[in-house]
């Protein structure tokens, strides 16, 4: 068995889940379910990142203690990711203090002992928002481009990374795509990150400043920096050094991450792994963020989407079908209430669950008496399906989510026009072969949307379910529609 380990970015617990980090955790479970069809041996990470300025300053806020904060916070993403039916394998905290911090304090050694770690004044400016000195040159009318708002000045004596000695190495790493990052546009960034020049960063701050964090080992009076703490739960999830995963599982094959944490993966995760002479991920792949009614997510604006009142509303498989179909995997999305139910509607009532309804009632009124073919009865058929798997997988293994529920979808309203043209309530003498292609293709459908909807994928399969002795259809009560049609629009 090949082994697969993909990870999302660890959520940084300062506030609950809302939308944006849902997709990020269903496109990497897609990866995983596939990569576990296919029979590889997966290994799927995620998790929350619990210190920091941010999270210090909105426990105050809050009135409790920082680890109260983000042990509520964290809770949540748990339950986020339970609704949504998230096959994680692990889920690794930055506050556990027996996985993750020893290792973030012998890795903090390790580099040290390299001379890639070095204590020095410094003054620069420091966006709160991004948990990082940022550029002048970064500015944009004085403002951090991401958070929009201008970064405080800091001054202290911090110990310092040696990213700069890496910049060439890491050039021809992603030059070469030994770190594939997609969308190649991404890659194109990161490159100029390193072409505009990369200096050293801090990683460490005044304890001071900040005591919400890991103790800078052997100096007192520093706080290991959030980034140069959190990048590591990669690896001390799996036991680095020794642990049977680590040795197993590493390098990761796929880091799913947010377009704003771009630099911190593609530069700084690679030049810490360099230092320890640790093998390097294979792909970086990086999604946009989602906007609502073409508005940054924000709190002022109040026009936060929380996802669980989503999925209590919709459904676990609605909620994941619109985040991969509407959402472009690597680019920033829209969402409203109008095209969630618009997408519903039309995708999952009127395609979905009305070809499996007329499938399954066509099979119910011929009693299920005949047994399923081998192969397909009309080659053509047999041919389109094919094609529409190779579509499908090839648009899978490119991360293109929305292009492979494009090609299933194409299978249903092939079924849908098949049915209109052979008319097997007419058609007596054929009607066995022509429910039995529809019924093979309602199984290849199920198969298909196992990884992207695994609760109706194995509704299906349980509608179509064959006996194993006699190869016939088991006749079941017929449930509840898989997707109920909806009457009106939310305003």
């Amino acid at each position: 068995m090949r082994k697969f380990y993909i990870t999302t970015s660890i959520a940084y617990a300062n506030a609950f889940p809302h939308i944006g980090f849902a997709l990020e955790a269903v496109q990497a479970d897609v990866l995983a379910r596939y990569h576990r069809i296919i029979g590889d041996d997966v290994f799927f990470l995620t998790g929350t990142d619990e210190h920091g300025i941010k999270i210090a300053e909105a426990a105050k806020k809050a009135g409790k203690t920082p680890k109260e904060l983000v042990d509520k916070i964290s809770n949540r993403f748990k339950e986020l990711e339970k609704i949504l039916n998230i096959s994680n394998d692990d889920f690794i905290k930055t506050t556990d203090k027996k996985r993750h911090w020893p290792t973030v304090k012998k890795i903090w050694r390790k580099i040290e002992n390299k001379g890639d770690i070095y204590k020095k004044k410094y003054e620069g400016l420091y966006c709160s928002g991004c948990e990082a000195f940022i550029a002048e040159r970064e500015l944009i009318k004085g403002k951090c481009p991401i958070h929009k708002k201008k970064p405080e000045v800091v001054r202290e004596e911090n110990y310092f990374f040696r990213l700069s000695k890496y910049a060439g190495k890491i050039e021809k790493i992603l030059e070469k795509d030994k770190i594939k990052i997609i969308p190649k546009t991404r890659k194109n960034e990161a490159l100029g990150f390193i072409r505009r020049k990369l200096t050293d960063i801090s990683f460490s701050r005044s304890r001071s400043r900040l005591k919400w964090g890991i103790e800078g080992p052997g100096d007192s009076t520093q706080t290991i920096y959030v980034w140069a703490d959190a990048l590591l739960n990669y690896v001390s999830a799996l036991g680095y050094p020794d642990g049977k995963e680590f040795k197993k599982y590493w390098p990761a094959d796929v880091h799913c991450v947010g377009k704003d944490i771009l630099k911190f993966h593609a530069l700084i995760w690679p030049a810490i792994l360099l230092s320890l002479g640790l093998e390097l991920p294979k792909k970086i792949f990086v999604h946009g963020f989602i906007n609502i009614d073409k508005q940054k997510i924000s709190k002022s604006l109040g026009n936060i989407v929380d996802p669980f009142e989503l999925v209590g509303k919709y459904g676990t498989d609605a909620v994941r079908y619109f985040l991969l179909r509407e959402i472009p995997p690597a680019e920033d999305g829209d969402f409203t209430y109008k095209k969630f139910e618009e997408r519903y509607n039309s995708d999952l009532a009127n395609g979905l669950g009305n070809l499996v309804a007329r499938v399954i009632t066509l099979a119910k009124i011929f009693n299920f008496q005949f047994s399923i073919f081998n192969k397909f009865s009309n080659p053509n058929f047999q041919k389109r399906v094919d094609k529409i798997l190779e579509n499908y997988k090839k648009a899978l293994e490119e991360f293109k989510f929305n292009e492979s529920l494009k090609a299933i979808w194409g299978l249903i309203s092939f079924c849908d026009k098949y049915i209109e043209q052979t008319r097997p309530w007419e058609d007596v003498k054929n009607k066995p072969s022509i429910i039995n292609d529809l019924l093979i293709s309602l199984d290849s459908i199920a198969q298909m949307l196992e990884p992207f909807l695994p609760e109706t994928s194995e509704r299906i399969k349980k509608e179509i379910e064959r006996d194993k002795r006699t190869g016939k259809f088991v006749k079941r009560k017929r449930g509840n529609s898989l997707f109920p049609r909806l009457n009106l629009y939310v305003n």
